[in-house]
């Protein structure tokens, strides 16, 4: 690996010693990411690209503040009654792309698609509204079938135009939104236009970290930010032309299980796979600055965390006797399956060669993001590693591991079922809750991964957020750019 990257760096020295491109011949601002959005459509994204995408086409009525609590975005609210919600539309944030006004009729119409849609993840999400009031264009109630109290929090999706709503607008590929940046075209790139300014940024998939790489540094991107080894972020570092700016994350990895497959189904082999990985070694050799080990999806800070859940100990020798107690012929083969993106890869190597210790035969599949991912929806693996990117509210661990929550009705992706769980989940007691999660395993916690952004000297007003947001699109400045009209 060592001298790979060695390679590497050689590559990157000479291919940009001798080609350097001169950012300021464009105006666009230009964004590398490893994966390119798949769905903007908000009703249906559940990919991390499409979630950091759709945050800056639309506004939604609730957002969080940093402890991630909601708070008002388009609209305040009040509980009328312990089934009734009402929600006022304040003044910012209601002009939509085309000029018209958003209102409570726009409101009404997303959400209420949301209650007809077959196909759409996120619509059991919303079962437990009866109906939805339209009192006046500003105001808009929601009633319950059930009490919720965490109601509000939930009411994050971006607000659509109820008339292209009913006019079956395709959003997924024509995103119409109030959001700071507005839809242009997507061909080959996506690219977008800044509301306040006109500024364009254009985001460009580019899967090779390397080539990643080799495009910021001759100029051809100004930002990009994560999906690199550790080696090829101190690389950056040196670079007196290259800005390099790190923050601890909160986005949630994760190693999932497939509890349809008799094997799996044994919490003793769940737990020898959950002792079999060496999550300090991986974090210090593998992952970058502020990554730390995880132990439930919500981190311990936050207001529904849990910090008494501490990560399974890297102990082979032990996963080596719980395999022997399940009855298990060793080396148990398991197939693991990634995405092709070389970071993805790599973890996925470094997990097969420290499970060998423990007697697990690890075979690595890696596909492409789509295909990965609709065999991660579809049920079509044993194991997985996927991330959950973003999450503001413990009600994930409903989706995740509700009983009722297969997909395409939700996210348990590995058939989870636990009638106690079901009963704390439905207390909203999260500690009791995620303390089954961990001991119950349908899914073995690996880290927080830290965030990073790298940039060009001449950008300014970017930095990286602890869930890997690309927020900062919306204010991001690059000052060899000519103005744009």
């Amino acid at each position: 690996m060592f001298k790979k990257v060695g390679f590497l760096f050689c590559l990157i020295y000479s291919l940009t010693a001798c080609h350097q491109q001169a950012a300021d011949q464009r105006q666009d601002i230009r964004f590398a990411v490893a994966q390119a959005p798949i769905n903007l459509d908000p009703r249906y994204a559940t990919d991390a690209a499409s979630a950091r995408v759709n945050r800056l086409l639309y506004r939604s009525l609730v957002g969080f503040d940093t402890s991630s609590k909601p708070i008002a975005d388009l609209a305040s609210w009040q509980a009328v009654g312990p089934r009734q919600y009402r929600f006022k539309l304040g003044r910012e944030g209601r002009i939509f792309h085309d000029g018209s006004l958003l209102t409570a009729q726009d409101v009404q119409a997303t959400y209420a698609s949301l209650l007809v849609l077959k196909d759409s993840p996120l619509s059991a999400e919303f079962a437990n509204i009866s109906r939805i009031q339209i009192l006046d264009d500003n105001t808009v109630d929601f009633y319950l079938k059930e009490a919720d109290n965490a109601f509000p929090a939930k009411l994050i999706i971006g607000i659509l135009p109820a008339r292209q709503i009913s006019q079956g607008l395709d959003f997924s590929h024509h995103p119409l939104g109030t959001g700071p940046l507005a839809f242009v075209s997507w061909t080959n790139t996506l690219q977008l236009k800044r509301v306040a300014d006109s500024q364009v940024i254009t985001l460009l998939e580019v899967k090779d970290p390397t080539v990643r790489i080799l495009k910021l540094m001759r100029g051809e991107i100004d930002i990009l930010q994560g999906d690199l080894p550790p080696e090829l972020v101190r690389y950056l570092k040196g670079k007196p032309d290259i800005k390099v700016t790190e923050s601890n994350g909160a986005n949630f990895s994760y190693l999932g299980f497939n509890l349809q497959d008799k094997t799996l189904a044994n919490l003793k082999v769940r737990l020898a796979v959950a002792h079999a990985i060496n999550r300090d070694v991986i974090i210090q050799q593998a992952l970058i600055g502020g990554t730390r080990a995880a132990g439930a999806i919500l981190p311990p800070e936050h207001w529904a965390g849990n910090a008494s859940l501490a990560s399974y100990a890297y102990n082979p020798g032990l996963s080596r006797e719980l395999l022997k107690e399940a009855g298990v012929q060793l080396p148990l083969h398991l197939v693991y399956k990634t995405s092709t993106d070389a970071q993805r890869v790599r973890l996925a190597t470094i997990m097969q060669a420290q499970m060998a210790e423990a007697g697990i035969a690890l075979e690595i599949k890696s596909l492409d993001w789509g295909t990965f991912f609709e065999d991660v929806k579809q049920g079509h693996f044993q194991l997985f590693g996927l991330t959950w990117v973003g999450i503001n509210t413990p009600d994930i661990y409903g989706k995740a591991f509700g009983s009722d929550n297969a997909p395409p009705k939700g996210f348990n992706r590995g058939r989870f079922s636990d009638p106690q769980l079901d009963d704390l989940l439905a207390k909203q007691d999260w500690k009791a809750a995620t303390k089954i999660i961990h001991q119950q395993l349908p899914y073995v916690p690996l880290w927080y991964e830290g965030q990073f952004a790298a940039a060009r000297a001449d950008v300014s007003q970017y930095a990286p957020k602890p869930d890997g947001n690309w927020d900062d699109l919306a204010n991001v400045v690059r000052t060899s750019s000519a103005k744009v009209h």
